[in-house]
C-alpha cells in the first residue's frame, strides 16, 4: 500500500499517512487491511478524506456490510454520528450517549460485529475523542489465576442496562423501548476458532450468571479497569478526513463527552459478523 505506517503504540493500533482513497481501491490494500487489523487491532488512515461511495466501496471489500436502519444518510448502509438535534431524532441522539461508556457493537447479538469504519466528516476541538481498548491483550495479560476463575463464567448482556448507566433516570417510555431489545448470555472469555481468547466486556454486561450480583458487579468492574489500562489502550484525536478501522469483537471502544450540539460528525459503516460467541464454556 502507498504511504507510510508507523505503530501508534508497541501492542496495539498502526498508523498511516500519505494514502489516498484510491489506493485503498485495490483488491490488495483490502487484504493488507485485514492483516493489520488482526494483529493491531486499530488502523488509522490519517487525513484520507474518503467519500462516502469509496467508504462504502472498500468497506465491502473487507466483508458483508450492513444496512442501517436509521434513514439519515442516501445510501442505506452509511450511518450518521451526531447528537445534534438539527442532524438527527431526538431518539437516536439518546441512544447515542452510550456511546460514552466503554462498549462492544452487537453484544446483544449471537454474532457480534465483526468491524467498524468511521471517518470524521466534522471535528469539534471542544472534545469528542476517541478511545479503544484490546480486550485481547488484556486478556493475554492476566495471571493464571485470574483467567482460571473466568474460565467457564458466563455473562448477561443487556441493552437497557447500558442505556441505564448514560440515562440513569428514564421515562416509562424508555423503559419500555429498552426492554424491546433482546438480551443474550454470553460467555465472558470469547474464544475464536483460531484459539484466540478476549475478554467480553463492556457497558452491556449486567451480570455474572449464577453468581451473587455484588460479587459479579465487582468481577466486570474489575476486569473492565483492567481492559482499560493505558497499556491496552490508545486515544484517537480526529482531524477532519481521518478514517478509522477497528476490530469490534476484541476492541472495546469509546467516545470521550461532547455536547449534543457540537459540530462532530462521523459516518460509519459496518461489518457483519462472521464468528458466533459459542454458547459452550470458555476453556483455558
Amino acid at each position: 500500500m502507498a504511504g507510510t505506517s508507523q505503530h501508534i503504540t508497541e501492542s496495539v493500533g498502526l498508523e498511516f499517512t500519505g494514502v489516498e482513497p484510491s489506493d485503498l481501491l485495490d483488491p490488495r490494500a483490502a487484504d493488507e487491511c485485514k492483516a493489520a487489523l488482526e494483529r493491531h487491532g486499530v488502523l488509522v488512515y490519517r487525513e484520507i478524506g474518503i467519500d462516502d461511495d469509496d467508504l462504502l466501496a472498500f468497506s465491502r471489500m473487507l466483508g458483508t456490510v450492513v444496512v442501517q436502519p436509521t434513514g439519515e444518510h442516501r445510501l442505506p448502509e452509511i450511518q450518521t454520528i451526531t447528537m445534534n438535534p438539527a442532524k438527527t431524532n431526538a431518539v437516536m441522539a439518546s441512544y447515542r450517549q452510550g456511546n460514552f461508556h466503554w462498549h462492544i457493537d452487537g453484544a446483544t447479538s449471537e454474532i457480534p460485529q465483526k468491524a467498524t469504519l468511521l471517518t470524521a466528516r466534522a471535528i469539534d476541538p471542544a472534545g469528542g475523542d476517541t478511545e479503544f481498548a484490546s480486550t485481547y491483550a488484556a486478556y493475554d495479560a492476566l495471571s493464571d489465576s485470574d483467567k482460571e476463575e473466568i474460565a467457564s463464567l458466563r455473562v448477561r448482556h443487556s441493552f437497557a442496562h447500558a442505556q441505564s448507566l448514560a440515562n440513569p433516570e428514564p421515562t416509562e417510555a424508555q423503559r419500555t423501548a429498552w426492554a424491546r431489545v433482546p438480551e443474550r448470555v454470553h460467555p465472558l472469555v470469547w474464544t475464536r476458532r483460531n484459539g484466540r481468547k478476549s475478554l467480553l466486556l463492556g457497558a452491556t454486561a449486567a451480570e455474572v450468571i449464577d453468581w451473587p450480583a455484588d460479587r459479579g458487579r465487582a468481577l466486570l468492574d474489575r476486569l473492565l479497569d483492567w481492559a482499560t489500562r493505558s497499556e491496552f489502550t490508545v486515544r484517537q484525536t480526529w482531524r477532519e478526513g481521518d478514517l478509522v478501522v477497528w476490530d469490534n469483537t476484541g476492541m472495546l471502544h469509546r467516545a470521550l463527552p461532547f455536547s449534543p450540539t457540537s459540530l462532530r460528525l462521523m459516518h460509519r459503516t459496518t461489518l457483519a459478523g462472521e464468528e458466533t460467541v459459542d454458547s459452550a464454556l470458555a476453556t483455558t
